[in-house]
């Protein structure tokens, strides 16, 4: 495939994964790490996406996304680091995810400026396009400042918006066709997008819709993401 295709897909294992962003974090100069009070936490999670069959028609995928955490011990903002290597991020993309991680973490009751979170979309020459990562994104940056992680398995797809809620996405079906054979339960929001139109799940799938970012939480990881009510 050419450089930057347009493609949501593919999958390579956690360790590979992982191993290769930590060996990418090693070849940095020393002047590119960020000083930390405590050590880095590395996830790789998965991601519902979209690529286009031979007959160009829309096909669902899970691909891998990095997250690399750490806690800087000081409040001079969030910082997110998108690598540009092997593959990279849409803007659309990273502007998604900033504000998925800052939504998240206001429901969390957290703080996020002191937060550094980098990452990775391990796939060369492809970048990952959209705004339906953003939700898992954000519910495992989460995750992760809590000293707790998504349940293996489980993915979500879906944006986080201002009151707290999962926000549609399209292409829900062809994502759930696509999570079938990967993952053992897939989260959507509550709220169809009109133009999937009517779809029905795969036989033995286990898919939950959810409204909430609470519940959204509760869901991928088993625990309570904050001291906030949940929303009806």
């Amino acid at each position: 495939m050419g450089k930057n295709t347009k493609i949501r897909a593919g999958k390579i294992g956690y360790l590979a994964i992982n191993l290769l962003f930590v060996c990418m974090l090693i070849a940095q100069p020393a002047s590119a790490k960020v000083p930390s009070v405590s050590p880095f936490k590395l996830l790789s999670i998965p991601i519902l996406g979209l690529t286009v069959d031979p007959s160009h028609r829309p096909t669902g995928v899970v691909s891998y996304v990095v997250l690399h955490f750490q806690d800087r011990g000081d409040q001079e903002g969030l910082r997110l680091r998108f690598q540009t290597l092997p593959g990279k991020f849409s803007p659309l993309a990273q502007h998604a995810v900033k504000l998925a991680i800052e939504r998240v973490a206001a429901f969390a009751n957290l703080g996020s400026n002191s937060w550094t979170v980098g990452l990775t979309f391990p796939y060369p020459g492809m970048t990952l396009y959209g705004n339906s990562l953003s939700a898992m994104v954000g519910l495992s940056v989460v995750a992760l400042a809590k000293g707790e992680s998504p349940i293996y398995g489980r993915s979500i797809t879906g944006t986080i918006t201002e009151d707290g809620r999962i926000g549609t996405v399209g292409g829900v079906p062809q994502k759930i066709y696509g999570a079938h054979q990967h993952l053992n339960r897939v989260f959507i929001p509550d709220e169809n997008n009109i133009t999937d139109g009517d779809w029905s799940i795969p036989f033995l799938m286990h898919v939950s819709p959810v409204n909430t970012v609470e519940k959204a939480y509760r869901g991928l990881t088993g625990h309570r993401l904050g001291l906030s009510p949940i929303l009806p």
